[in-house]
């Protein structure tokens, strides 16, 4: 299948610099913690997520490095549904958050914590799937009114809880050179989802996200944590100057 209308998306000084249509450089500046810095490449911004384009079985593999072994923020390329994306301002037409739908080589630095499930690692290099109950958006509105609630531990407790039960999950922790260059290979299917990297299988699992997803690759300084004792805490990060690289990137 033909990979078509990528969009990029960068904010405070972030770039991407296109070495062929399918290679990239992505890079952010140092700075300060309060401001949000984005290198971003997706192929989903004008549609709604009804519309977006893939669906199983499909192959994404590509090559992958980075400048650093531990980046402050986020990085990392695979499938999603946007789920908190508004795109207010980017001409999108997602009004409604969503349940997550995932399957990505997700990157995230402390103090990220992004699993809902205990035993589950929550941080570092991770394959990581995440598979929701199939929910119209306009019946999460209500959730919107309980937000500010979330600043009491024991309802977030609660929440973190009900997010657990409604949504699967299932992920392993990466442990390789990020500076060097590596294939991966993420496989996606209606019986689940493999992860590999240089052609040897580092994940499996039975959990498959549902489509349709986009695809997206980014870097960034952001953090987002849910931890166990209810603490809710996200934001930015004070970083160094700091790149990934991505080539041959082939979706079959």
């Amino acid at each position: 299948m033909r990979i078509a209308n990528l969009s990029q998306r960068t904010n405070q000084g972030g770039q991407i610099e296109t070495f062929d249509e399918f290679s990239w450089r992505f890079s952010c500046p140092g700075g300060k913690a309060g401001r949000y810095r984005l290198a971003q490449i997706d192929d989903y911004q004008a549609l709604r997520r009804s519309r977006f384009p893939w669906m199983p079985p499909c192959h994404l593999r590509l090559e992958a490095r980075a400048s650093h072994n531990h980046l402050s923020g986020t990085w990392g390329f695979g499938f999603w549904n946007d789920p908190f994306g508004m795109n207010l301002g980017f001409g999108g037409k997602r009004l409604l958050p969503a349940f997550p739908d995932a399957a990505w080589f997700f990157f995230a630095s402390e103090p990220n914590y992004l699993s809902f499930r205990n035993h589950l690692p929550a941080q570092g290099a991770l394959a990581a799937v995440f598979r929701s109950p199939l929910v119209p958006a306009w019946m999460l509105a209500p959730l919107g009114i309980a937000a500010p609630l979330l600043v009491f531990r024991w309802f977030s407790r609660l929440a973190r809880r009900a997010a657990a039960s409604l949504v699967q999950e299932d992920s392993g922790e990466i442990k390789l050179d990020l500076t060097e260059w590596h294939t991966y290979d993420l496989v996606w299917d209606d019986s689940g989802v493999q992860f590999l990297i240089d052609d040897q299988l580092v994940r499996q699992t039975q959990i498959t996200p549902r489509g349709p997803l986009g695809l997206v690759m980014w870097l960034d300084n952001q953090y987002a944590a849910w931890q166990p004792d209810g603490r809710l805490k996200y934001g930015t990060l004070e970083t160094g100057a700091r790149w990934i690289e991505i080539r041959n990137l082939t979706i079959t």
